[in-house]
């Protein structure tokens, strides 16, 4: 059977390894990164997606080698622009992706047309294997996934400036971003000026993403994308369903009260799961005698053990927003935005990995280091 071809990078150099050896210490956080994923498995799944399949025609930079472009990407919160000039001046990174140190990046226009072709042939579904594959990959590799498992969601704002966007409309033109909607980031209670309390809610242009996370293991499971309007309650048992597909050892399911549905208590029940979403209070101060179960529910080692999990996911999303811009949408649309949420999770997840199997840290480096 034909092998499919690649464009040769990281060959005939002059210097070879010498320098990279010489220069990259070994407990590089891009070392330990090679070393820990099997990079070819994602070239032999990503090739498939490729017109020709690398066979007929000229032959593409091998997948992995972009994929890792994109990642870098992420991890270090650039552009793809950006990549393009961070690689040709970054030793550690040109080592990671294959390049030879005399080798000039492939042009950043590589990752635009990768990842289109990812979205027209792949759909999310590629998205949603490739995270699943780093999930088996810690599974294999021995790392310890934990009982409890968080829900909740993150929201992105669109990459739109609303006010221009409002004229925009008002001339009949179409919204910048299609896709985005206008959701609640949060509500608290305030004291009017009567002295009164009431709620008041804060409001986003953009998007959300839905995400389920390992308390013990810190890896992000399953990823779900929806504009920002969306009820978080509805996105719970896709979840759920994406983490059972994958054999995760969990019996206890968190979350806050966006996700207190009595479909998502009662799904759970079903698949013999324990339940620590977050109730309501009317549903255990309300005056009838259906109120019992709920109380009883609070009062279980799983509930109250599971709520106390619940911090993980916050601090992992602030980490995504602060650390590699999840907090504002790269692409219009929301499988663009689909997109950046499950690099950004990969991203987060290859992390997480590499200091558990490790013990080695990701530290933002200058160009240089």
């Amino acid at each position: 059977m034909e092998q499919p071809r690649y464009v040769e990078t990281g060959k005939g150099s002059f210097f070879g390894d010498y320098v990279y050896d010489q220069v990259i210490p070994a407990d590089h956080f891009l070392r330990k990164l090679n070393e820990v994923i099997d990079w070819k498995r994602y070239t032999r799944k990503l090739i498939r997606l490729y017109k020709g399949e690398g066979i007929v025609g000229r032959p593409p930079f091998e997948p992995a080698m972009v994929l890792k472009m994109a990642l870098l990407a992420y991890l270090y919160n650039v552009s793809e622009r950006q990549v393009e000039t961070h690689l040709n001046e970054n030793l550690p990174a040109k080592y990671f992706v294959g390049l030879a140190v005399d080798e000039k990046a492939p042009d950043h226009s590589t990752l635009t047309v990768f990842r289109r072709r990812l979205v027209e042939r792949g759909k999310l579904k590629v998205f949603e294997e490739m995270l699943a594959e780093i999930v088996q990959t810690a599974l294999g590799n021995g790392v310890q996934f934990g009982s409890i498992q968080i829900v909740d969601s993150v929201h992105s704002v669109a990459n739109v400036n609303t006010e221009k966007d409002e004229q925009r409309r008002k001339k009949g033109k179409p919204p910048r971003d299609g896709d985005a909607r206008w959701g609640v980031k949060h509500q608290r209670k305030v004291r009017n000026m009567e002295g009164k309390v009431e709620e008041q809610s804060e409001y986003f242009y953009g998007y959300k993403a839905h995400m389920s996370l390992n308390a013990a293991s810190g890896l992000i499971t399953a990823v779900e994308v929806t504009s920002g309007e969306a009820y978080d309650g509805h996105h719970f048992v896709g979840l759920v369903e994406r983490d059972l597909q994958q054999g995760l050892p969990v019996d206890t399911y968190a979350a806050d009260k966006g996700y207190d549905n009595g479909d998502n208590h009662f799904y759970l029940e079903q698949q013999g799961l324990h339940s620590a979403i977050r109730l309501k209070r009317t549903r255990t101060e309300k005056k009838d005698a259906n109120k019992q179960v709920w109380v009883e529910l609070c009062q279980t080692q799983h509930y109250q053990q599971g709520l106390k999990q619940r911090y993980k996911i916050e601090r992992k999303f602030g980490e995504a927003k602060q650390g590699h811009g999840l907090g504002r949408c790269r692409y219009l649309g929301r499988v663009g935005f689909a997109v950046q949420a499950f690099l950004t999770a990969m991203v987060l997840n290859l992390k997480r990995l590499v200091k558990l199997l490790t013990g080695i840290g990701f530290k933002t480096r200058t160009a240089s280091a």
